[in-house]
């Protein structure tokens, strides 16, 4: 079986590529460092350090890279049998072009075996936003035939992989937690479900979808905006503040009762998931930048996304949301001129006014209660009255 995956970064080595390649996928990587390109094509493996209480280093084989902007993309993408990605949300619209041109050589070439692709990225249904991107670069007279032949899976990715240096200097060495979790929408796939240890097929992915969104990415965002207020440089000493683990398991819990009601989630099992997910914050094997965790605040804060989602869930159920409201405060304070979001997020707020810029960031209407509450926790964090 051949893959050709978008992405040759941290995650895409550490995470993706390498489920694939211990499964005996040959994965062709697709990226535009050349530099990575140049190494992976050269030496055919690198090294994976996985660490928690038990650490190892695996090494990855079976894998070769080409350069994402070359037209061996068309070449590979009309032969392979998957294709999947781990480029960021913001990336998919732009490499959809590359991934048309390589499905009209598919069917040029009447190639009619069965392809499926999975986008694994941080978003809800990022497959099918990446469909609709590709759909545009397509003929028309196209369509039903990608429809009777490739499969656009969605799924839900779930691991920790920080920016890490390697010891020994080496650009391809990279380092991640030991928990993984890939999960795919069964009825998407065209074709029999590849067998992949480590990819779990089920027929009710927005629930986990919403489950990993709601507690891990909820959490993990809030852990940075507070840590960062706070001064807290890793996400490990950030979530070790109790005063900040407080807030943080708070908001989880205020997402999972909305999970409960939405899923009938086991609510024993949903709190030991959030137990679970707070102690992977705290792996002392994982240097994670509270920076790097809440860059791209406006992102964050829309309406799909980890903070509001959940918060839109709280007022469908009628359940609490103290905590959210904490953590969606902090992410408004988010000041990093490193970051361009944030310097717009600023912008926006200095321009509009707190309320407005929210709004407008979130979809909430103006006149719903909730608005002024954040509007008074922000207030108080920008005077340094909130602990």
């Amino acid at each position: 079986m051949q893959a050709l995956h978008f992405g040759a970064g941290n995650i895409g080595r550490g995470f993706i590529g390498k489920l694939l390649s211990d499964a005996n996928v040959h994965v062709t990587f697709a990226d535009v460092n050349q530099q990575v390109i140049d190494e992976i094509a050269k030496r055919h493996e690198y090294p994976v350090n996985v660490v928690g209480e038990q650490s190892t280093t695996e090494i990855v084989k079976n894998v070769d890279a080409i350069n994402s902007t070359s037209t061996q993309v068309s070449d590979y993408i009309a032969k392979v049998d998957l294709v999947t990605t781990a480029v960021g949300p913001q990336i998919l619209a732009r490499i959809a072009a590359s991934v048309a041109k390589g499905i009209i050589a598919r069917h040029q070439q009447g190639n009619t075996k069965p392809l499926n692709i999975i986008a694994c990225e941080n978003m809800v249904r990022g497959t099918s936003h990446f469909k609709q991107e590709i759909f545009k670069a397509l003929p028309e007279d196209l369509h039903h035939w990608v429809n009777s032949h490739i499969g656009f899976v969605d799924s839900a990715v779930d691991r920790i992989v920080p920016p890490a240096t390697s010891k020994t200097g080496d650009i391809l060495e990279v380092t991640v937690e030991t928990f993984s979790e890939w999960i795919v929408d069964q009825t998407q796939f065209i074709g029999p479900i590849p067998q992949i240890q480590g990819m779990e097929p089920v027929d009710n992915l927005m629930a986990f979808i919403e489950r990993k969104l709601f507690t891990l990415n909820t959490g993990h965002a809030i852990t940075a905006y507070l840590g960062f207020y706070n001064n807290i440089g890793t996400i490990r000493d950030a979530i070790l503040d109790e005063r900040i683990r407080l807030i943080v398991r708070g908001a989880m819990e205020e997402s999972g009762l909305v999970l409960i009601k939405r899923y009938q989630f086991d609510e024993q099992k949903h709190m030991a998931y959030i137990e679970k997910i707070l102690s992977r914050f705290e792996n002392p094997y994982l240097h994670d930048d509270t920076a790097r965790v809440g860059r791209q605040p406006l992102r964050k804060l829309g309406a799909g996304d980890r903070l509001i989602k959940p918060l839109l869930g709280t007022f469908e159920y009628q359940v609490k949301n103290t905590n959210l409201l904490i953590g969606i405060a902090a992410a408004l304070n988010y000041r990093n001129n490193e970051d361009e979001q944030a310097v717009e997020l600023e912008k926006m707020i200095k321009d509009k006014g707190i309320k407005p810029a929210f709004c407008q960031i979130s979809g909430i209407e103006i006149n719903n209660p909730i608005v002024k509450q954040i509007e008074q926790i922000y207030t108080a964090m920008q005077t340094h009255q909130f602990v």
